[in-house]
């Protein structure tokens, strides 16, 4: 029987790190299911899903011990067997304007209060072309629960984004 599980990883960024968690997968029987993975000052961040014999589980969180002794720190929960079915609609969502500190506490409030829930979010600070400011730049993968009202939403979304200064966008993703 397999396992599921999913992983968090932090640490110092450094060359090999993500080939040694692999490694340790591999040689406990995981297969490597899917991961998010990222450098973000200095740190390496990720999160990734595996699925392992049953009676390897013990043996991987030994070995993944001792790569917590080379300034890791692996947190490792029991994951699903298959991802439950998505109800509703997937909308991604862009947001991209001058960078002040609120706009991912104003945005994501809204998406909270509506019921959507935010499945994927990056952002970054990127120079403007011509100025060379701070610009914020986002991007999200939001599920939309059916009774959602997405015109109200925008309309919310869209006064926000006018009082942070900020232009935002939605398109809804294919199934």
């Amino acid at each position: 029987m397999l396992t599921p599980l999913v992983m968090t990883i932090i640490g110092p960024d450094r060359t090999g790190l993500v080939e040694s968690v692999a490694r340790v997968v591999a040689e406990h029987g995981g297969n490597w299911l899917e991961s998010r993975m990222s450098r973000l000052g200095g740190e390496f961040a990720g999160i990734l899903r595996i699925e392992l014999p049953a009676d390897k589980r013990q043996p991987l969180l030994d070995a993944l011990q001792k790569l917590q002794g080379a300034g890791l720190t692996v947190v490792v929960r029991p994951g699903e067997a298959a991802a439950p079915a998505a109800t509703g609609r997937q909308t991604k969502l862009e947001i991209i304007g001058h960078d002040r500190p609120g706009i991912v506490r104003e945005i994501t409030h809204a998406l909270a209060r509506a019921g959507v829930n935010v499945e994927e979010f990056s952002s970054e600070i990127v120079s403007a072309p011509m100025s060379g400011e701070p610009l914020f730049k986002a991007g999200a993968c939001l599920q939309m629960p059916e009774d959602c009202d997405l015109a109200a939403l925008k309309t919310g979304l869209e006064k926000i984004a006018a009082d942070l200064l900020v232009d935002i966008s939605f398109a809804e993703l294919d199934h």
